[in-house]
Formats: C-alpha cells, structure tokens, sequence
C-alpha cells in the first residue's frame, strides 16, 4: 500500500498545471503489534481513484463535492465498500498539523442499509476535509513546519484542494490522496517537497521489485473496520 500511495502520485492523469500533491505521511498504527496485525498481516484494498465520466483527468475539487451541483462520477452508483463494518475511520495527515480522523458510514440511513455510492463517498470526504481545514485554519503549524503547507484564509484553502483517491492504510483506516488546484499549484515549491517523494522512490525500488505493481483501481470488499 505504501508504494501504491506514491505510485499514485506519479501516474495520475492531470491534463492542467504541475503535479502537487499534498505531502502526507502515511498513517499507521502506534504500536508495533498492531501495525503487524492490522497492516502488515491484513489483505488491504486498491485506492478508490475519483475523476467524471467526461474526463480522463483524476480528481475532483472540493468546492464541486460540496455544492448542489450534480457531479457525474465515473461508476458514482457503483458500492464504495461491500462486507465491511457499519463505518471506517479515515484519516489526514496534513504536514505541520495535528493527524486527524473521523468516522463516516459504509451504509445508507435507508430500512435496507445498502452501501453507500461512491459519489456519495466523495462527498462525505469532502465534508471531513472542509471541516479539518476550517479546524486547522485557526491553529498555528507545528515549530519548523514547512509553511508552504499552511492552511488559511491568506493560504491553502478549501478551494484549492482536489480530492484524488482514497487508500486503504490500515485495517478500517482509509486516507485521501490531495492534490493541488493549477492556480495554487503554481506557487514555488519547497525543497522538501522536491525531494521527498524521490527519496521514498529511491528506498520503495527494491520492495518494488520483490513485490510487484500493485493494481490502482476501486475495492471490492472492505475488512472490519479497526480504531
């Protein structure tokens, strides 16, 4: 799952502007018996890839998430998640702030609890997302942050931020890929930036090569959700 994270980064269509993703580090458990037990020894799922039905570009922004406009996802009515538990916990690992995660539910509030759409996933990410930048956009960044990343009304905002993918990180923990509108995607890049993603390319090879590609396309079935 780690090399499909960053994979993920280098193979997305973008037709328009740079390539920015938002640097996260990858969520795992605190102990090490549990990042054996819920990562290293569960079967996780392929990311969750958001784009339209009109557009071979991967990605939607948020603001179009969180409106009333009708979205045409590409397999939108399709399940999100099939024999998974009553919810999944997902996770945000923004740099300089806090990680944060909230639980959303894997089934409709309807008498036949069917799974929820994969549109209706979008947006219920996009409201976790909204609420964590408007929560972050009043704390200051952790000391030696990296303040290109920092979230405010004079920084990155919600209308800056396209959501990409989601990605199974840990058992019942999924965590969305974030990219960059083009305009905000312009500004200069930070060094870190530039060479962090290479240098996990460069440590990744091996485990590459041993492990093989891993596939870049939406679930089938979840595993019971872990908190």
């Amino acid at each position: 799952h780690v090399i499909a994270w960053y994979l993920l980064c280098w193979n997305a269509v973008i037709l328009d502007g740079p390539r920015r993703f938002v640097p996260q580090a990858i969520y795992q458990p605190y102990s090490q018996g549990h990042q054996e037990r819920y990562v290293a020894l569960t079967t996780l799922l392929p990311p969750i890839i958001f784009r339209t039905d009109d557009s071979p570009e991967w990605g939607i922004s948020l603001l179009s998430l969180l409106s009333r406009q009708v979205i045409r996802l590409l397999d939108g009515d399709e399940p999100a998640f099939t024999s998974c538990g009553p919810s999944v916990s997902i996770r945000v690992l923004w740099p300089g702030y806090q990680p944060c995660h909230k639980l959303i539910p894997t089934r409709d509030y309807t008498t036949a609890r069917r799974p929820i759409t994969k549109a209706k996933l979008a947006k219920l990410l996009a409201k976790c997302i909204k609420t964590f930048m408007e929560g972050m956009s009043e704390k200051p960044m952790q000391v030696g942050s990296d303040l290109g990343w920092r979230i405010g009304p004079l920084d990155i905002k919600i209308s800056d931020i396209i959501l990409v993918s989601l990605h199974n990180v840990s058992q019942g923990s999924w965590q969305p890929q974030l990219r960059l509108r083009p305009s905000a995607a312009n500004q200069p890049f930070s060094i870190a930036e530039h060479t962090g993603p290479q240098l996990h390319h460069n440590v990744l090879q091996h485990q590459q090569n041993q492990m093989g590609w891993p596939a870049l396309y939406r679930p089938h079935r979840c595993p019971q959700a872990h908190r």
